[in-house]
């Protein structure tokens, strides 16, 4: 009897760890290089998390942008610090869902960082503190973003005590500096960047916002003062003169491109800090703010004696390196706003190859003019002379500080034809100023014609937004629209959000009801709409029910997670079907994609089930 009290018990402590574990789809732990952690030295350290099969989750650098990244964030107490976290390579993987494959993690994987602690740490343990914020899915359906807390205690070593390396199996697998970098280059290349990302544009606009940057009253006079001096230096020889040209733009590119991979180290920070409406509301207001001294609101200056340090005269090539190292000193008013933002928006992204190689261009840009007028060092004096035209210049730039306001406010913004609009209306308003509004006049002809372009550039960018508005919200809402209108395509299903009076009405009316759920993050929710509720044959059959749609998308909403109760959801794509009479049809519930050959004779069995 004794015995099988005692196994009894066992089956219960056993079911009751099953129970609390089996909804667990990922378990993660931290693991140390060494056996005790010294207190002014640094440490590898590295997180292990195990998915359980058969699910995967999504690559720290998903392949779309609407998936939900797999992020780490490590916290301890005062005294010690936690290094860049290294992410394993993804897996690209193609799912029954998927047209294409997707970068995920699966099983078990690793992810680095280091552990550097304060030489008067006087704890005896490190207490560490981790966060894993992931979304998982399996080749059916995805759940919802979740979050896995976990802790661990390293300890710490006394005075004078041996530090002794373990787990070297799993820390040998830890990418080297050199190796992190050239996967950067590889995952982030230049070519893979513009092939999926679309980036030429954006470097095209940086180069050009640099050589644009040349025209403002802080940098334009200092032109032709630079190359004089490089004359100077170079006693009339104009091949010496080049030589100046190019180490003083090597200078500026390496000061840029500098402050570009320390944006993209923090971007962990960053990326954290974005999430907080807060923090995206300050940044906006901050490029509100830098925008107006741009409009001579106010000014911005430098003080005094920063000013002095980087334009003090310096003989040689070094002298020259210098003042390219510190030009950015010297024109801070006015490039400083434009730099800040690109600061912000490398940060946001936190890729130290991307950050480098905006800022590099950046940095070409301002250098051209140098370079161009060191070669053809006789045509400085063809230049136009400084003058109020350089004001005009300036608040081109204020208008793109507001525009780049805006991109941080995207996810505060309700939807996307408000986000696109906005712009527009900013690059609308920034043309017919910059056209016909601005005083600033000059007596050439060509600045008329420079207006006008200007004036037609910030148009054409404007059409750009709104037309990328409205198409965004007529493929977000094209069936919602049908809708209200009362008018439904014979291509499309006529959707309604989920409502107690809807499925009141279809009990009125007789009707069965088809509820789906899904979630933006959702690949599968995606493929259903794209290729099973586009087939004509389920838009013929779903004119005999009532369909509604309930958006899961924000988990914490009180709605979403009473529905989800209600409904006993646990991942989404899921198809609820309803009868006539209001009862669930249970036994034909979907879970997941289909395929419209399998759906087509699931809706007529809810139809035959009345």
């Amino acid at each position: 009897m004794r015995k099988l009290f005692s196994l009894f018990t066992l089956f219960l402590v056993f079911s009751q760890v099953f129970a609390q574990n089996s909804n667990e789809i990922i378990s993660a732990r931290i693991i140390s290089s060494v056996d005790k952690i010294k207190p002014g030295d640094s440490y590898q350290i590295a997180v292990e998390v195990q998915i359980k099969e058969p699910y995967h989750i999504n690559a720290q650098k998903p392949s779309e942008d609407y998936l939900i990244p797999t992020t780490l964030e490590l916290k301890s107490g005062d005294g010690i610090a936690i290094g860049q976290y290294t992410y394993p390579d993804a897996e690209m993987k193609t799912f029954a869902f998927s047209e294409s494959p997707l970068a995920v993690y699966e099983e078990t994987i690793y992810i680095f960082t280091t552990i550097s602690v304060s030489p008067d740490y006087t704890g005896k343990d490190i207490p560490l503190n981790g966060t894993i914020g992931y979304q998982a899915c399996d080749d059916q359906t995805c759940q919802a973003p979740d979050e896995l807390s976990f802790s661990e205690v390293l300890p710490v070593a006394g005075p004078g005590e041996k530090i002794n390396p373990i787990n070297a199996d799993i820390f040998a697998a830890m990418p080297t500096a050199a190796q992190v970098s050239a996967e950067n280059v590889e995952e982030s290349g230049l070519s893979k960047t513009l092939a999926q990302k679309g980036w030429f544009l954006t470097f095209a606009l940086v180069f050009l916002g640099g050589l644009a940057l040349n025209l403002t009253p802080c940098v334009y006079p200092l032109i032709p003062i630079t190359i004089s001096y490089f004359g100077g230096q170079a006693e009339g020889k104009r091949g010496s003169v080049v030589s100046h040209a190019i180490i003083y733009v090597l200078g500026m590119a390496i000061t840029y491109s500098i402050l570009g991979v320390i944006a993209a180290l923090t971007g962990s920070l960053f990326g954290a800090a974005l999430q907080n409406p807060i923090v995206l509301i300050f940044i906006a207001l901050v490029l509100v703010l830098l925008s107006l001294s741009m409009f001579d609101l106010y000014e911005i200056r430098i003080p005094a004696f920063l000013s002095n340090f980087a334009g003090g005269a310096r003989k040689g090539y070094f002298g020259t390196f210098f003042m390219g190292l510190t030009v950015g000193i010297v024109a801070a008013p006015c490039i400083g706003p434009f730099v800040l933002a690109l600061l912000t928006f490398v940060g946001e992204r936190g890729d130290v190859f991307l950050g480098f190689w905006l800022f590099f261009v950046l940095a070409l840009g301002l250098g051209i003019p140098f370079l161009f007028l060191g070669i053809f060092s006789g045509s400085i004096n063809k230049i136009p002379r400084s003058g109020a035209w350089m004001i005009w210049v300036r608040k081109i730039f204020g208008f793109i500080l507001i525009a780049m306001a805006i991109y941080f406010l995207n996810p505060l913004i309700p939807n996307t034809l408000l986000y696109h609009f906005s712009l527009a209306l900013t690059m609308l308003l920034g043309g017919i100023y910059m056209a016909w509004i601005e005083p600033t006049t000059s007596t050439g002809k060509v600045f008329p014609v420079i207006r006008n372009l200007i004036g037609i550039i910030f148009f054409v960018i404007a059409v750009v937004f709104g037309t990328l508005g409205i198409q965004s919200y007529f493929e977000d809402n094209v069936q919602q629209i049908q809708a209200l209108s009362g008018e439904t395509s014979a291509e499309q299903i006529q959707w309604f959000s989920y409502s107690g009076e809807k499925l009141d009405e279809a009990v009125s009316a007789g009707k069965p009801v088809m509820i789906d759920f899904y979630a933006d993050w959702c690949i599968p929710c995606k493929e259903l709409d794209k290729f099973t509720f586009s087939d004509p044959d389920v838009v013929d059959i779903s004119r005999q029910f009532i369909m509604l749609k309930v958006d899961l998308t924000k988990s914490n909403d009180p709605r979403v997670k009473e529905l989800k109760d209600i409904y006993q959801i646990k991942g989404v794509p899921t198809l609820v079907f309803i009868d006539s009479q209001g009862n669930e049809l249970t036994k034909l519930r979907v879970v997941g994609f289909m395929e419209k050959e399998d759906f087509l004779p699931i809706l007529e069995n809810v139809l035959a089930a009345g």
